[in-house]
């Protein structure tokens, strides 16, 4: 197996065993390391500053934060703060969020496509140190650039991927971004439908699907004992299934399981709760939308991935040794 590889961290880890995993997966050859934003737990701006702090080469990408909660000018300011501790290493991942997390925290997800187009366009011509009017539904600025008076003033190398996971998304990703990160909890096979929206949006603005980078979400728990590494992606689909409607919908999870699944888990979910209603999950969901098992089973599934367009996969370790994950990969 070779390629690019990356590694993806969210919560299920002390932080500052973060930063070893990252060091260690760097010094083992992996592109990138990409940290989640997504439940309310962990923001992703300070552990990818730590990151990039501690090491070299390897890139550092959000994976991914929401075009809802920054505005921006701080958007903006933020990435060119990444970018001035790690120069050209640093990736924009950014989504539309989901609901019903959005709609408890007051945010109101109308229009995405729109809201999106004008994030990206505007953030791009901000990162070029541009001087920007703008006034769209969503994004409003008059006369601002990014205020450098010390410090690197030339535009700056950050390329903006979509986290996208519906169509309609996936087709304005091709048009106007640098590349999608592919969602999780996917058969490999989802990808196919989505290239083909990819390779429309890039038909749009006179590209192919060779100019957008195609990195992907993989759910990916390896141990020599299989069981064990079934086990705990069972524990993370049971919440994920439960919490993430777009995800259970893009993995062809029946409804009745989701239902049935939530009628169990509170919000946030228990340890408990999850232990409770993990074995709704099925074996072969597991097998078909995660790389979970040995490491020669997670090696040929994440294969897979990559045989229906994944460009490099990003390997999310649910549990277990992480550091047994990353020289599986290596």
């Amino acid at each position: 197996m070779s390629g690019r590889v990356a590694l993806y961290l969210q919560d299920a880890h002390d932080l500052r065993d973060g930063l070893d995993y990252v060091r260690y997966a760097e010094e083992k050859g992996f592109e990138a390391v990409w940290q989640a934003e997504s439940r309310l737990v962990r923001d992703a701006v300070v552990p990818m500053a730590a990151y990039a702090a501690v090491t070299e080469r390897i890139q550092v990408g959000s994976g991914v934060i929401n075009n809802w909660t920054r505005n921006i000018g701080l958007l903006a300011s933020t990435y060119l703060t990444l970018d001035d501790l790690a120069p050209d290493r640093v990736i924009c991942g950014i989504g539309a969020w989901w609901d019903p997390l959005a709609k408890n925290v007051g945010i109101e997800r109308r229009k995405p496509l729109t809201a999106m187009r004008e994030t990206v366009e505007v953030l791009r011509r901000l990162l070029n140190m541009e001087r920007v009017t703008f006034h769209g539904e969503f994004v409003h600025v008059d006369e601002i650039e990014l205020d450098v008076v010390h410090g690197r003033r030339e535009p700056r190398n950050v390329p903006i991927m979509i986290g996208a996971t519906g169509n309609k998304m996936m087709e304005l990703t091709g048009e106007i971004a640098d590349g999608v990160v592919l969602n999780y909890c996917v058969p490999p096979e989802y990808n196919d439908r989505a290239l083909e929206f990819l390779s429309r949006g890039a038909e749009k603005a006179g590209r192919t699907l060779d100019d957008i980078d195609r990195p992907q979400l993989v759910v990916c728990s390896v141990d020599y004992d299989r069981e064990k590494a079934i086990d705990s992606t069972r524990e993370l689909l049971t919440q994920y299934l439960a919490q993430q409607p777009h995800i259970a919908k893009a993995s062809g999870v029946s409804q009745d399981v989701v239902t049935e699944i939530q009628s169990i888990l509170g919000w946030p979910a228990t340890k408990e709760q999850i232990e409770q209603a993990k074995h709704l999950v099925p074996d072969d969901l597991i097998d078909r939308i995660t790389a979970s098992g040995t490491p020669e089973e997670a090696k040929q599934k994440v294969e897979e991935y990559r045989k229906h367009g994944c460009t490099s996969p990003i390997l999310y370790p649910v549990g277990g040794d992480v550091k047994l994950l990353i020289d599986t990969f290596a």
